[in-house]
């Protein structure tokens, strides 16, 4: 055996995840972009676009045969910033991420997103509900769009997007975080408006919220674990408005993270159940890790061979 096939050889092996360790089935925290996004955020030209092309090869080397990219259209609709022609933009983005899914239908899902509080917001729902590529879900950033739950205004805006997209069958992805960066306010209060205004607007669909309520990178974030702690009581307890409600664990275990909050991670899991957990390892971008290493960093958390093999192996009722 030469060199190159040994090297080949033990690259294959090491891709390969070890007995008893089953890879995801479903990466559902995703992103790709475009070359118009990369040169909107990447001001010092050190980022290339990130395609459909090098996530497949990310889930290649993880073992994992499928992704749902979330489109970070919403970017263009950031209240920080002053863009020209921002619907068209939206619109372009949304495009080029369901282009970049159809180049691997087998393995990729696009989901559109957009700024639900932008006057566009209903317009462009439903345009991608139209689009073969696009109808199967939509990804909301409320951190991004500055959407505050204890506004009545945005409730009431982000209850006709509900209702919308239930109507049209669409999944809602949610990063349901308020702002960091501006210090929104976020609790209980925000988790029981999610809970009881938000939720009964979309009883039929999916509704998938990322980083079990948090941002990542880690848990070290009290008011996000309020937020999913009302959300994983509603679940313990039968609430029928979470009937539908799952949760992703996109970016919440990193290398920091300290035994305590491991275990209070490992709790909320537990709370809500595995059967509602779903794997992400988000943007394959900068130091965030890739699909194969957040995987192996994920299984640094207390639970059971038994959980992390019904985790690795659930399923989506729109990919089924």
């Amino acid at each position: 055996m030469n060199r190159y096939t040994l090297s080949l050889l033990m690259a294959i092996l090491s891709a390969a995840p070890a007995a008893g360790q089953s890879a995801p089935v479903v990466d559902y925290h995703q992103h790709v972009f475009s070359p118009a996004m990369v040169a909107l955020l990447d001001t010092t030209n050190s980022q290339q676009p990130v395609t459909a092309r090098d996530i497949v090869a990310l889930l290649d080397s993880a073992g994992i045969r499928r992704a749902i990219l979330l489109s970070v259209a919403y970017i263009y609709g950031s209240p920080a910033r002053t863009i020209d022609d921002e619907y068209t933009k939206v619109r372009a983005e949304n495009d080029w991420t369901a282009a970049q899914a159809a180049a691997y239908p087998d393995r990729l899902l696009a989901f559109c997103g957009f700024n639900p509080l932008k006057e566009y917001a209903l317009q462009e729902l439903a345009r991608c509900a139209r689009d073969p590529r696009l109808r199967h879900g939509i990804k909301l950033h409320f951190g991004n769009s500055d959407v505050r739950l204890e506004n009545r205004a945005h409730v009431e805006q982000l209850r006709r997007i509900f209702r919308a997209a239930n109507q049209r069958r669409m999944a809602i992805a949610v990063h349901l975080r308020a702002n960091i960066s501006k210090k929104r306010p976020y609790g209980q209060v925000h988790a029981r408006a999610f809970l009881e205004q938000l939720l009964p607007a979309a009883p039929d669909i999916l509704v998938q919220v990322a980083h079990l309520a948090g941002t990542g990178p880690g848990y070290d974030d009290p008011p996000a674990d309020s937020v999913m702690a009302v959300l994983a009581r509603a679940v313990e307890k039968g609430d029928p408005r979470t009937r539908r409600l799952w949760f992703d664990v996109a970016t919440v275990v990193d290398r920091n993270i300290t035994a305590a909050q491991a275990a209070l991670v490992a709790k909320r899991i537990r709370q809500v159940g595995v059967d509602r957990i779903l794997y992400g390892s988000d943007a394959a971008v900068g130091e965030n890790p890739r699909p194969r290493e957040a995987w192996a960093t994920f299984r640094r958390l207390p639970l059971t061979e038994q959980e992390f093999e019904r985790i690795a192996t659930n399923v989506t009722p729109y990919l089924r």
